[in-house]
């Protein structure tokens, strides 16, 4: 156990680890398929980080408004409710750490995810058994129509390959790498199991995308969990939307004013992310969107694919080839319906908004 803790210490020592990961996903991309490999999965990847980026100010915006519901303003005629102001202040708190040249503390902070976890799973089982909310909810064992949700957000949850090699290489004993991969996936599909069973066991078929947003606010343990969740995003986001300020400043061919420049570019990826959040508030459709589309084809459906062409193994016969293309075709189904289902849900959600606010100016 010690040898995989400080594994995982020492992979959060590395420089800009994530900038590391990306180099290389796009390395491995040019050498499988060239130019057009490289560009698609850079574009896979980016997309997914400002997505992943913009479903942090919509989590916080709803856990936020579920702590403090009767808040909102209206400034020049127009009124702001609770969420979107909550989603614009936890922006512009933000923005300072998008400014930072070095984010070395951040990737300790956010390294403490672990921890958080932990903190948010206790907190939520004590308040099903001390709380008085108990673990008495029943509703429908088995919702074919959300399937495709659902798995799109499983394979959200669970596409982190892209880590693994920075993580592989950056580990003293790398002998002990196989180790932590299990141990890995075991506690995440410990963690994410039991939450999925507390949440349902609590709240039944009513139970939100966050299970925040169902807690009562008027509990300890409620908040501890509210407050921890809340924590994550603001020190996750700066690391995440780094790796697209970079690539945006390298299209620029001035060298000079570097600090500008980067004032300029990272301000304007918040504010872009700001206006998706707002937009678009719908997290849960939202990171599904991103699982179907985006982590399923960079995280299974490339990886297999730039393998097998780099091997010379894509029309041999064997083994390793089948389940290649079989996880290929199965990658394939899941971001086609998860797609497919996501985009009709947050259309959805869309046209419900428009009506609501059609019904409302009327009245």
């Amino acid at each position: 156990m010690f040898q995989w803790t400080q594994c995982v210490v020492r992979s959060w020592n590395t420089v800009s680890p994530i900038c590391t990961i990306i180099r290389g996903m796009v390395k491995l991309g040019n050498r499988a398929f060239g130019n057009k490999g490289r560009i698609l999965v850079s574009v896979v990847i980016y997309i997914e980080l400002y997505l992943v980026a913009t479903g942090f100010l919509i989590l916080e915006g709803d856990n936020l408004h579920n702590l403090f519901p009767n808040t909102g303003f209206e400034m020049a005629g127009i009124g702001i409710g609770g969420k979107q102001m909550f989603v614009i202040i936890v922006a512009l708190i933000i923005l300072p750490s998008v400014w930072l040249d070095n984010l070395s503390l951040l990737s300790y902070i956010s390294a403490s995810g672990v921890l958080a976890s932990v903190i948010i799973l206790c907190s939520v089982l004590w308040t099903g058994v001390f709380d008085g909310i108990g673990f008495h909810e029943m509703g429908t064992p088995l919702n074919w129509n959300g399937m495709p949700t659902s798995v799109s957000l499983y394979a959200f949850c669970y596409c982190a390959h892209p880590v693994f090699p920075t993580l592989y290489t950056s580990m003293r004993n790398k002998r002990q790498f196989t180790n932590v991969l299990l141990l890995c996936f075991t506690l995440c599909t410990v963690s994410y199991a039991s939450m999925a069973v507390f949440g349902y066991s609590m709240f039944g078929s009513k139970v939100e995308s966050q299970i925040t947003l169902n807690l009562p606010t008027d509990k300890l343990s409620s908040r501890v969990a509210i407050y921890t969740t809340l924590v994550n995003p603001v020190s996750k986001y700066a690391l995440m939307v780094t790796p697209i300020v970079n690539v945006t400043k390298s299209w620029f061919p001035c060298q000079n004013k570097k600090r500008n420049l980067t004032l300029l570019v990272s301000t304007s990826l918040v504010i872009s992310t700001l206006i998706v959040a707002l937009v678009v508030p719908f997290f849960a459709n939202l990171m599904s969107l991103v699982g179907a589309f985006l982590s399923v084809t960079g995280s299974i459906i490339l990886p297999c694919l730039c393998h097998m062409r780099i091997s010379g193994t894509c029309w041999r016969l064997g083994c390793g080839t089948v389940v290649s293309w079989g996880i290929i075709l199965m990658g394939g189904a899941v971001a086609i319906v998860g797609t497919y289902t996501s985009l009709l849900q947050i259309i959805g959600h869309l046209q419900a908004d428009d009506s609501s606010l059609l019904m409302g100016s009327r009245a």
